[in-house]
């Protein structure tokens, strides 16, 4: 793995994309608590969304035609550091069982290993990012469409075509694949929320430096 030496977000080529779009709604959940892992995760210092500048660029102008729509983005996860990923591997491989119902119901953790995480992550790369749609209304108050589960949940539930999801759990899913592709980012199929810049930036560089 190719890691980048640089000593900052900025260093690297990363964008913080606040500097795009100043009210974009972030959600960053591996700042916090409310993750599968149960806290907050090696390399997330604070809860900020940098990306190389080309996929902040392509999600800034989603979020404009979105909003022309009606619709914004929420963001929960973006440029993920190395050290981040590491931590998934060893709770993976922990006892810990605290979050199995709201991430990982019908799985062992041992099973997440592979497909779910893996020891390496393009998000590291700085070109992938999680996210949602929001319904707004006439005041400006946005609220998440139904996706059919939430953000990272482990089952084939999750899967973008899943058949299981309700037909408008499916269409909601459509529309925010639609809105990405028409950016230029591609969805990873097994998780709905999942979509990297085609093609990337910097596809053999990982990047290893914390958000602060």
């Amino acid at each position: 793995m190719n890691v980048s030496p640089a000593a900052t977000p900025e260093a690297a080529g990363l964008v913080d994309l606040r500097t795009l779009v100043p009210d974009i709604d972030l959600d960053i959940r591996y700042a916090g608590h409310d993750n599968f892992t149960g806290a907050p995760v090696d390399g997330y210092g604070a809860p900020r969304c940098y990306l190389l500048a080309p996929a902040a660029q392509a999600i800034q102008r989603a979020e404009a035609v979105l909003r022309a729509q009606g619709l914004r983005l929420r963001i929960y996860d973006c440029y993920r550091p190395a050290r981040a990923v590491r931590r998934f591997i060893a709770w993976a491989h922990d006892d810990d069982q605290r979050t199995k119902p709201d991430y990982y119901p019908a799985l062992e953790k041992r099973d997440l290993l592979g497909e779910y995480i893996s020891p390496t992550s393009g998000h590291s790369r700085g070109a992938t990012i999680d996210l949602t749609l929001m319904q707004c209304d006439a005041a400006g108050a946005c609220s998440p469409l139904d996706m059919g589960t939430p953000f990272d949940f482990f089952d084939p539930l999750a899967n973008t075509d899943s058949p299981r999801a309700t037909p408008q759990q499916r269409a909601n899913r459509e529309r925010l694949r639609e809105a990405m592709r028409s950016a230029g980012l591609r969805n990873y199929p097994m998780e709905w929320w999942h979509y990297t810049l085609d093609p990337e930036p910097a596809p053999k560089v990982f990047y290893d430096v914390p958000i602060r």
